[in-house]
């Protein structure tokens, strides 16, 4: 029998068998190198030299030192039956000419070992690659029983309640549907975490097995969600750019979308993307937003945003228009100043996108990760339209923190007067077009004074607005228990920054006071997939998990599309019940529910952006 000197007794024992055909570089010494020291079965390729499954284990067995510490092997639930039957050694072998020629040893032991694969099968392992062999271990996964799997259920709303009853069946109501004027759709907004970011802020992800945060293993989870939701728009947040152009777009595309695309401008090689199926829209303008400005020190981050005009398909008497926007707001819990900027910038495009021929606004939709609670003071501004940030911290201002160590007021105006927005979140610079174009005169000295007033009155201004009547999805907690939703989850917080936003219709029971010809028609929450607790996404080891391969849920929604002379038919139907209900509420107040969700997120639970100090 050949031994080793180096090898300690137990290795000696344990390779007996099999360490004498090994020639002298691939023998196990300490000054030789050993590759990736141990993969897992159904997660790593098969190795050149299988481990026997008789082995004697005896009962002092120890690891040798060169595998690493014992607690690599307790966080990735290793266990011995699975690595003695299917897990292998992998040594490196310079007699080997090329990666699809097997050495001569292992040819030898192909004609005498009777538990060895069949040549072909032993040459097919040999070419396949690392993603390969986690293909295959998702396939099998996925045919076996998922244990620890949560179902959300579909809540429809049906239509012609006044309390927003509560289906789970979505085919209730379907035969009722009119389908005179009207298009169903449904939206889609998921942060499907980026592998970069990942790898960058592993401190939040201690609670996963390693090798399910692998992109191999992590995206045929993630697409297998988007087959089976099978929404009619994406709205995507931090698609990484290389997995995007290699196999995101094109797997995507295959499944009937077209994709638009905006990556972050900075170092950070993530972005947004919005995908929608051509067979329910077309395409009439996509409108990136870079919230980057050189010129401007508040704008140093490089989070964008991306506004599109959709077409419907679909028989209609007017040419009716959806405007999708998609971002991802700055993360920094101490830089509400940032937050709210990006924010207004991301409105101006779409102030700029969205209006008709006659002057109305076309039905929204706004998706996306914002980083900011419910009831926070971002989330007020964007459905009820008005802030007045006057004494506001910054470290307030996304509700992300309970004890905000950003404790700087908020400056008046928050952004300097050259980004040419308003403090109505409109370009300032469209507007002076405007007049000019109307050929309005003005003595100079008259234009002057009015140019200083209004530059006056908005320095003094501490109140932003926004023209769009919009309303949430989601309701943020669970009425029967008070209990908040939750979005995102991994090992430092569980909390709600995820939201669809939309123009609601004036018969909608979710839409928020507003002008009646403000919008062309509307829209009508339908339906919507249901959000989870803290508590019960712990039940499945919080996320990522074995079946939901991001930190965050996806958050699906199914809406109509309401002309406006429908929309105002309704309104008039429904105005005075509404006066009799605006007093009833089926939940608490929303700034509770921003203490509950307030509660799951300190200030160094989030992820660590660039320049995250400022």
């Amino acid at each position: 029998m050949l031994r080793h000197s180096m090898l300690p007794r137990h290795m000696q024992r344990l390779g007996r068998d099999w360490i004498a055909h090994l020639n002298s570089s691939q023998v196990f010494t300490l000054n030789g190198p050993v590759s990736t020291c141990m993969r897992w079965a159904g997660h790593y390729p098969r190795a050149s030299f299988p481990l026997p499954v008789p082995v004697d284990f005896s009962a002092n067995w120890r690891f040798p030192p060169f595998f690493g510490p014992w607690r690599q092997f307790q966080n990735s639930y290793w266990q011995l039956d699975n690595f003695a039957q299917s897990s292998c050694f992998h040594l490196p072998n310079p007699s080997m000419k090329s990666e699809g020629e097997e050495p001569l040893t292992k040819k030898r032991r192909l004609s005498g070992q009777h538990d060895t694969p069949a040549p072909e099968e032993e040459t097919n392992l040999a070419n396949q690659k690392e993603a390969s062999c986690l293909s295959v271990a998702q396939n099998k996964k996925s045919d076996s029983s998922k244990k620890g799997t949560i179902k959300r259920h579909w809540e429809y709303f049906c239509q012609h309640s006044k309390t927003m009853k509560i289906f789970e069946n979505k085919e209730i109501d379907q035969s009722n549907r009119e389908s005179e004027a009207k298009f169903d759709f449904t939206v889609m907004s998921y942060n499907i975490l980026s592998q970069n970011l990942l790898e960058d802020n592993s401190h939040l992800y201690k609670h996963c097995r390693q090798r399910l945060l692998i992109w191999t293993y992590r995206f045929p989870n993630i697409l297998q969600e988007i087959k089976q939701l099978d929404a009619d728009v994406l709205c995507l947040q931090e698609v990484q750019e290389d997995h995007y152009r290699k196999e995101i777009k094109s797997s995507l595309e295959s499944l009937g979308y077209h994709c638009e695309y905006k990556m972050r401008t900075g170092r950070k090689p993530d972005g947004c993307a919005i995908c929608f199926k051509t067979s329910k829209f077309s395409l009439i303008s996509s409108n990136p937003v870079e919230f980057f400005r050189r010129d401007i020190p508040l704008l140093d981050r490089d989070n964008v945003g991306l506004v599109l005009l959709l077409q419907p398909k679909f028989q209609c008497k007017t040419n009716a228009a959806i405007c999708i926007a998609n971002t991802h707001l700055l993360y920094n819990p101490r830089r509400g100043d940032i937050k709210l900027t990006q924010l207004a910038m991301l409105l101006a495009e779409i102030a700029s996108v969205a209006p008709q021929k006659d002057g109305t606004f076309c039905p929204i939709i706004i998706c996306g990760d914002f980083n900011s609670v419910p009831g926070s003071p971002l989330y007020r501004f964007i459905k009820e339209g008005k802030l007045n940030y006057e004494g506001l911290a910054i470290g307030k201002v996304s509700g992300q923190e309970q004890f905000p160590r950003g404790q700087r007021i908020l400056s008046i105006p928050i952004w300097p007067k050259k980004l040419g927005i308003s403090q109505n979140c409109v370009y300032e610079i469209k507007q002076q077009q405007k007049e000019e174009n109307a050929g309005e005169k003005m003595e100079e000295s008259k234009l002057n004074d009015t140019k200083e007033i209004v530059r006056t009155s908005e320095k003094l201004s501490s109140k932003l607005r926004h023209h769009f009547k919009l309303s949430s999805v989601y309701s943020h907690y669970f009425p029967e228990t008070g209990m908040p939703e939750v979005t995102t989850c991994h090992s430092r917080s569980a909390v709600t920054v995820d939201y669809i936003f939309y123009s609601a219709a004036n018969d909608d029971d979710a839409t928020q006071p507003g002008a009646v010809d403000s919008f062309r028609g509307g829209l009508k929450l339908l339906g919507r997939l249901a959000l989870l607790t803290e508590k019960d996404l712990w039940t499945v080891n919080g996320l990522p998990n074995e079946n939901n391969s991001s930190d965050h849920l996806p958050l699906l929604a199914e809406f109509r599309l309401i002309e406006r002379n429908a929309a105002l038919k309704c309104f008039q139907r429904t105005s005075l019940t509404r006066k009799a209900d605006s007093k009833e509420s089926l939940t608490p107040p929303l700034e509770n529910a921003a203490i509950h969700h307030r509660s799951f997120a300190q200030s160094s639970h989030g992820r660590t952006e660039e320049g995250g100090s400022r």
